[in-house]
C-alpha cells in the first residue's frame, strides 16, 4: 500500500489554515494543519511531508525560525518549504525565507492555481522519491539473493571436483537449495 503524500500546513491564523486547505483540496495530498512553529516541529517527529506551507510572520517561534529548526534535523532538511506571507513585497524578509532554506517565497494575496501548481510538483517529487526508494530496496534484495546463489553454486562446484561421493551428494543437495531459494 503506497502511502499519501502530506503537506504541512503553518499558520497561526485559523482561518488562513482552512483557506489554504481549500487550495490544496483535489490535490492528491492530506493536508495536516498546525498554528505554531512549535506545532509543526512536533508534527515533523512523527510524519514525513511532501512539502510545507509556513506562514513568516507568528507570533512566539516565527516561520523564520520554524524553516531553521526544520533544515537542521537530518530527517527533515530536504522537505521544501514555501513561506507564505501577508508582508508587502519586502525583499530582505524573502531573502531571509531563502537564506534559511525556502524553496519559494510568495505574498498574499497569491494565485490559488500558483500554489497548488507548486504544490502539485513538489508532492510529485516526494511520489517518485519513494518509488525509488522501493525499486532500490528491490534491487538491493534482488542483488543479495544473487550473492547467495552464486556463492552456494561456487560451492558446489568446488564440491563437485571431490571423488568422494558422499561429497558430491552434498553437491548436488546444495545446489537444489539453491534452485529452490533456500540458501542461507
Amino acid at each position: 500500500m503506497t502511502q499519501m503524500a502530506k503537506a504541512l500546513l503553518v499558520d497561526d491564523r485559523r482561518q488562513n489554515l482552512t483557506a489554504l486547505e481549500a487550495i490544496l483540496q483535489g490535490l492528491p495530498v492530506q493536508s495536516v494543519a498546525v498554528e505554531s512553529g512549535e506545532a509543526a516541529l512536533k508534527q515533523l517527529l512523527v510524519d514525513d511531508f511532501a512539502v510545507i506551507l509556513l506562514d513568516a510572520q507568528m507570533p512566539d517561534m516565527d516561520g523564520f525560525e520554524t524553516a531553521s529548526h526544520i533544515k537542521r534535523r537530518e530527517r527533515t532538511r530536504h522537505v521544501p518549504i514555501i513561506f507564505l506571507t501577508a508582508a508587502d513585497r519586502d525583499a530582505q524578509l524573502a531573502l531571509r525565507g531563502y537564506q534559511v532554506g525556502a524553496v519559494d517565497y510568495l505574498t498574499k494575496p497569491f494565485d490559488p492555481w500558483v500554489l497548488r501548481a507548486k504544490v502539485s510538483v513538489f508532492v510529485e517529487l516526494w511520489v517518485k522519491t519513494r518509488q525509488l526508494a522501493t525499486q532500490s530496496d528491490l534491487v538491493r534484495e534482488r542483488d543479495t539473493q544473487w550473492r547467495r546463489l552464486t556463492d552456494a553454486v561456487d560451492e558446489a562446484t568446488a564440491l563437485l571436483r571431490s571423488d568422494d561421493p558422499e561429497v558430491r551428494d552434498r553437491a548436488v543437495r546444495l545446489l537444489e537449495q539453491a534452485r529452490w531459494g533456500n540458501t542461507a
